[in-house]
């Protein structure tokens, strides 16, 4: 929808796609559909819901065995951005390098994006 052709609208690093594609096997689902909603203390949140039934709507990102799917209502604020799986001593978890974002809480699990994009200038 909002896609540049020849170009996949997110990008997955070869961590992500293998925690993808295990989470996908484990589960019997078609892949993760990742999305943003309102809330948290910058305004937006990224989610991610296992999928078992694509929608037609969606924009699909495959990758080494891997598929996301992107909710069609935030295929405009996560266009470029890159998922990663970090895993650190404390957590582990996915990670959203976006470039539409320009503020973020101090916890990291709120995001504040560039006001032009939701106006769809």
């Amino acid at each position: 929808m909002f896609g540049i052709e020849g170009k996949q609208a997110v990008s997955i690093t070869d961590k992500a796609a293998t925690q993808i594609a295990k989470l996908m096997n484990n589960g019997g689902h078609q892949g993760l559909r990742i999305g943003v909603k309102k809330g948290g203390c910058a305004g937006m949140e990224y989610t991610m819901d296992y999928v078992d039934e694509i929608d037609a709507n969606d924009e699909v990102v495959e990758q080494d065995g891997a598929r996301v799917m992107i909710a069609p209502m935030a295929q405009m604020f996560l266009f470029g951005t890159e998922i990663d799986y970090e895993v650190s001593l404390l957590e582990a978890g996915f990670k959203f390098r976006n470039p539409n974002v320009v503020d973020a809480c101090g916890c990291g699990e709120s995001i504040k994006f560039d006001e032009t994009i939701s106006a769809g200038e």
